[in-house]
């Protein structure tokens, strides 16, 4: 897998480069066509070298791998943002390249890596243990009530009168049955039972019965044979799976092991360096600098002044620059031509790895069966840290703790639910380059709104070195009707990249460090710990407060707008090495001033209502996950169809009303009925298309 994706990498680069033609294309349909083919063929290799990342344990092959895994993302990102320019759209569909291509739309769905997770699993688990026992300290944390002895004897006698009250009426039952009975016994004056009557009863009946099994049978065949109905086995977990997770559990440990023992091996070996190559170094060092000065003073006639550490401090010496090249190197008009070009440097166009290929691809490790860490590299690379560390010695608050435990405190930051982007179920618009090519702008759909959070989010978040090259997005705004899964998103980022969770909606923050300088102390407070404890997302709910056109009276006194004037100086503050997101929803953009609005929200993701394909896959979901059965459940095309109209939130609410414990227990003699589901959802208001073409409008700023 690692060499099928390097060599396709080394393909795709040559393309690149052979594409590049002197002139500029000025016809868009081919630029699109050509930065999406590449799109397509990116997320191939990034999904494979993800794969490959995550199995393979040789702890140095990892670091490789992971260099080029980040850089193939951060030229994903390049290519979504040269395609969102020229199209001026942040939804793209490929349907015509996947044809040619002969994939699946699941093949270009982004992958999250799960490195974001596993290499800091420890310090998440310490701060959710910080966390919760904050929420303790303060009693702001739901804990179960102990029963109290008298509560208990109260709940035992409830249950045995309910008990004694239904065998007394189970009893009652049988004695009317049975008066019953005798009264239609004296009305046929006491004749005996036809005996042939009742056989031809009971065999009408069995007859019946054996029947409709029957036909049942059939019909649940047919379906089978259609492909309409997945097949008896379909649901038990096979013993190929099960031995596929042993693996993956077993290989988890083996990585952890061989990391560890790099890490110790690390710090060995630098040590071993430092005491047996380290004097060595430092004369060689001290010699290269007294020769240096006295080379300088037979040019110059006099001895130089030593570099600041601003500018290098020694490693300039040691760059073999002449003392006029060293004073044109220290001034202003050079120092701004390299930071020029370090800008201009900023890019993931990564070219065939020459050293990934020389080093790995034909190394002799027949003696590292086990794949634990090479030592010999381990010295390469220590040894320049140990001349680094030399070099400098030859060259001679409020604690976060206590800002976090306020912050938690003040209901500030908020522990965030376990909620994974795969949850937030949705399918492939598959008709959307056929509706563009006939001038239709098509609805987004949820996969293309998951896509979206993956590329914008998740991916600069998880990632230290693609949030400092990529295109920096510092706000994201999520658009849409009530019940489409905004916060649920807001808690997938963090929960996908282990990120802090910050709540600044206004109402969140109402009376709470009043005036200016109150206002200050919190974004101050906020910033600092979301910085220093990085990955942190800033959620700030119902941002149309925040930018009221007309702050309503019964709002006033919240004094919504407080945080108004302040946006636009903190993301001005937010570096490329600061991976902060802030993050707003929002259900009722249109009531607030679009033009500073859209200026902190440059990125707005517009979520729509689930279209005809979301609706069957989630309704199919929903009823698996709240305790139904896909074998004996409603026609669900017929569910998806209907609910027309409805949110995933209207969805979720209509199949707990009815799948409640008692229902489920009853699914194996009463089945469900799509009834039962449409009533519940039939007593919810829908979202009409008039509101949600509202946001279409409003939203283009």
């Amino acid at each position: 897998m690692w060499a099928e994706a390097q060599e396709g990498l080394n393909d795709l680069l040559q393309t690149e480069i052979e594409d590049k033609s002197p002139k500029p294309l000025k016809d868009r349909p081919v630029v699109f066509q050509m930065l999406a083919t590449f799109y397509v063929k990116y997320v191939q290799i990034f999904r494979n070298l993800e794969t490959a990342y995550d199995q393979i344990v040789h702890p140095q092959k990892r670091l490789v791998i992971r260099q080029v895994l980040e850089g193939v993302m951060g030229r994903i990102l390049e290519l979504k943002n040269e395609m969102v320019e020229l199209e001026n759209s942040e939804f793209h569909y490929f349907d015509d390249i996947l044809q040619d291509q002969k994939l699946c739309p699941e093949h270009i769905e982004i992958p999250i890596p799960r490195y974001f997770i596993k290499e800091k699993l420890k310090v998440l688990k310490e701060r959710e243990k910080i966390l919760a026992q904050i929420l303790v300290n303060a009693d702001m944390q739901d804990i179960e009530p102990v029963m109290t002895f008298k509560e208990a004897i109260r709940i035992i006698q409830i249950s045995e009168r309910a008990r004694q009250g239904r065998l007394r009426a189970e009893f009652m039952k049988q004695i009317y049955l049975e008066e019953k009975r005798e009264r239609q016994a004296r009305l046929h004056g006491g004749k005996s039972p036809n005996l042939d009557a009742s056989a031809v009863c009971i065999q009408k009946v069995w007859r019946g019965y054996i029947q409709k099994k029957r036909t049942e049978k059939i019909r649940d065949e047919e379906m089978i044979f259609l492909g309409m109905s997945p097949p008896p086995h379909f649901y038990r977990i096979s013993a190929s799976l099960m031995q596929a997770q042993r693996v993956e559990a077993t290989r988890c440990e083996v990585q952890e092991k061989h990391d560890e023992e790099y890490k110790k091996g690390l710090v060995a070996i630098k040590n071993r360096l430092r005491e047996m190559e380290g004097p060595d170094i430092k004369e060689s060092l001290q010699d290269q600098i007294r020769q240096w000065f006295i080379e300088c003073r037979h040019i110059t006639g006099k001895f130089p002044d030593y570099p600041d550490e601003e500018d290098g401090g020694s490693t300039v010496i040691f760059s073999q620059k002449t003392p006029e090249q060293v004073s044109v190197s220290f001034s202003p008009e050079k120092r701004t031509e390299c930071m020029v070009a370090e800008i201009r440097n900023r890019s993931f166009r990564y070219y065939p790895n020459k050293w990934l290929e020389n080093v790995w691809q034909h190394r002799e490790e027949g003696w590292n069966f086990h794949q634990e860490y090479d030592p010999e590299l381990v010295k390469e690379e220590k040894r320049k840290e140990v001349k680094e560390e030399i070099r400098v010695q030859v060259c001679l608050q409020q604690t976060i703790s206590s800002l976090y435990k306020e912050l938690v405190e003040g209901g500030l930051l908020i522990k965030p639910k376990t909620v994974k982007l795969s949850d937030y179920v949705g399918e492939y618009s598959y008709l959307g380059t056929t509706l563009r090519q006939v001038d239709i702008e098509p609805m987004p759909s949820l996969t293309d709104v998951r896509q979206l959070i993956a590329l914008y989010g998740i991916l600069p978040l998880g990632s230290q070195v693609l949030h400092e090259k990529a295109p920096l997005v510092k706000a994201l705004l999520l658009a849409g009707p009530a019940g489409v899964g905004k916060k649920m998103l807001v808690h997938a980022l963090c929960t996908e990249t282990g990120a802090n969770l910050f709540n600044l909606s206004a109402s969140n923050i109402a009376g709470k460090y009043p005036g200016k300088s109150g206002l200050q102390m919190l974004l101050n407070m906020v910033f600092k710990v979301a910085k220093q404890l990085q990955p942190s997302v800033v959620w700030i709910g119902d941002t149309e407060k925040t930018f009221y056109k007309k702050v309503p009276k019964a709002e006033k006194e919240m004094e919504p707008k407080r945080l108004k004037k302040n946006l636009p100086k903190i993301l001005k503050s937010l570096k490329a090495e600061d991976r902060v997101l802030i993050v707003g929803t929002t259900t009722r953009p249109f009531d607030a001033d679009l033009r500073p609005f859209c200026k902190v929200f440059k990125k707005i993701i517009l979520i729509p209502r689930p279209d005809y394909a979301s609706r069957f896959v989630l309704w199919k979901h929903i009823i698996l996950q709240n305790g139904g059965s896909l074998s004996k459940s409603p026609t669900i095309s017929c569910l998806a169809k209907m609910s027309d109209g409805f949110t995933q939130g209207h969805i979720i609410y209509a199949a707990q009303t009815v799948l409640t414990e008692r229902r489920t227990r009853q699914l194996n003699r009463k089945p469900l009925t799509a009834v039962e589901l449409m009533g519940a959802l039939a007593r919810q208001d829908p979202v009409y298309k008039e509101e949600e073409d509202m946001f279409k409008v409003k939203l283009t700023c």
